[in-house]
C-alpha cells in the first residue's frame, strides 16, 4: 500500500492541473508562432525573397500549407493527454487513439489541398484522388467515434475496490514512465527531420506520420502491458476479449502508417471498426 500511495501521489505532482494547463498554454504559444513562421517561410520563397529549393517539401508552395505547423503542436498536445488519460480505462485511452489518428488525417488534408489540380481528370490524377479518399475518410471516421462515444456511455458501471485501485495504480505508474518517453521521441522525431532535411537531403519518411509511428508502436507495448496487468485483476472472459480486441485496433491503425492513399484509410476505418464492434458485444454481454 505504501508504493501504491507513492504512485498516486507522483502521479498527482506530475499531472497536477497547474502542469496540464501550463503545458496547453505553451503548446498554444508555439502553435501560434510555428504558424506564423511557417506562413512567412511561404511568402517570403514565393516572393523569392529567400532560396528554400534546397528543403525540397510540398509544405512551402502555398499559404493553406502553414495550418500544417499548429496543428502538429496540437498532436503532441493530444498525445500528452492520452498519456494522462490512460489510468482512466481501456476504453477511454483508445477512444483518445481514434481522436489523434482523425486530427493526422485532418492536419494531411491541409498538405493535400495544394496539390490539388482543379484542371485534371480528378478519377486519374493520384493527388486530387488523395484529397477525396482522406475527406470522405474523415468523415466515416468521425461517425464512428461519435459511436464509439456513445457505446463508452452505456458501459456498466463498476464499484471502487481493493484490486480495482491496485490496477488503476499500475497504469498511473505507466503514465509517469511514458511522459519521458514521449519527449524523447518527439526531440529524436525533430532531429532525424532536421538532419534528414537541413543536412543530409534525404528524407525519406512519410512526414505525415513523424513521430506518430514511433508513438503508436509505443502504444501497442503499453496496452500489451495493460492487458497483462488486468490478468492479476479480473477473470472474466468478456473484458479480456474486450482488452484484447482493443490491441489488435490499435494494431490496424499502426499498420496504416506504412501504406499510402486508400489503403491507409481503409485500414484506419477497419481499426475504429473493429474497436467500435468489440465495445458494443462487450457491452451486450455485461447488460446480460
Amino acid at each position: 500500500m505504501l508504493i501504491q500511495t507513492k504512485i498516486e501521489r507522483l502521479f498527482s505532482i506530475v499531472f497536477s492541473e497547474k502542469i496540464i494547463k501550463g503545458f496547453e498554454k505553451y503548446i498554444l504559444y508555439f502553435a501560434s508562432l510555428g504558424f506564423v513562421i511557417h506562413l512567412l517561410l511561404i511568402l517570403l520563397s514565393n516572393n523569392n525573397i529567400i532560396d528554400l529549393s534546397m528543403v525540397d517539401s510540398k509544405l512551402l508552395s502555398n499559404p493553406i500549407s502553414a495550418l500544417y505547423t499548429p496543428f502538429s503542436f496540437i498532436l503532441v498536445y493530444e498525445a500528452f493527454l492520452l498519456i494522462y488519460f490512460i489510468p482512466r480505462s481501456f476504453t477511454t485511452a483508445v477512444g483518445k487513439q481514434y481522436e489523434i489518428i482523425s486530427l493526422i488525417i485532418i492536419r494531411k488534408i491541409f498538405g493535400d489541398i495544394p496539390l490539388v489540380d482543379l484542371n485534371a481528370n480528378w478519377v486519374q490524377n493520384s493527388n486530387n484522388l488523395q484529397l477525396v479518399y482522406d475527406l470522405v475518410g474523415i468523415l466515416i471516421i468521425f461517425f464512428l467515434i461519435y459511436l464509439f462515444r456513445r457505446a463508452k456511455e452505456k458501459l456498466p458501471f463498476k464499484t471502487v475496490s481493493e484490486k480495482l485501485d491496485r490496477f488503476i495504480a499500475s497504469k498511473k505508474l505507466l503514465s509517469i514512465i511514458l511522459l519521458p518517453i514521449l519527449l524523447g521521441i518527439c526531440i529524436l522525431s525533430f532531429i532525424s527531420w532536421y538532419n534528414g532535411v537541413f543536412i543530409s537531403n534525404s528524407f525519406d519518411q512519410n512526414l505525415n506520420y513523424l513521430f506518430f509511428n514511433e508513438f503508436f508502436t509505443l502504444l501497442i507495448v503499453v496496452d500489451v502491458f495493460i492487458l497483462l496487468l488486468s490478468f492479476q485483476y479480473t477473470e472474466r472472459y468478456s473484458q479480456l476479449i474486450r482488452n484484447t480486441g482493443f490491441i489488435i485496433s490499435t494494431i490496424l491503425l499502426r499498420l496504416s502508417f506504412s501504406t499510402v492513399g486508400l489503403t491507409s484509410i481503409v485500414l484506419i476505418i477497419s481499426g475504429i471498426v473493429f474497436g467500435l464492434l468489440i465495445l458494443l458485444i462487450y457491452n451486450a454481454i455485461e447488460r446480460e
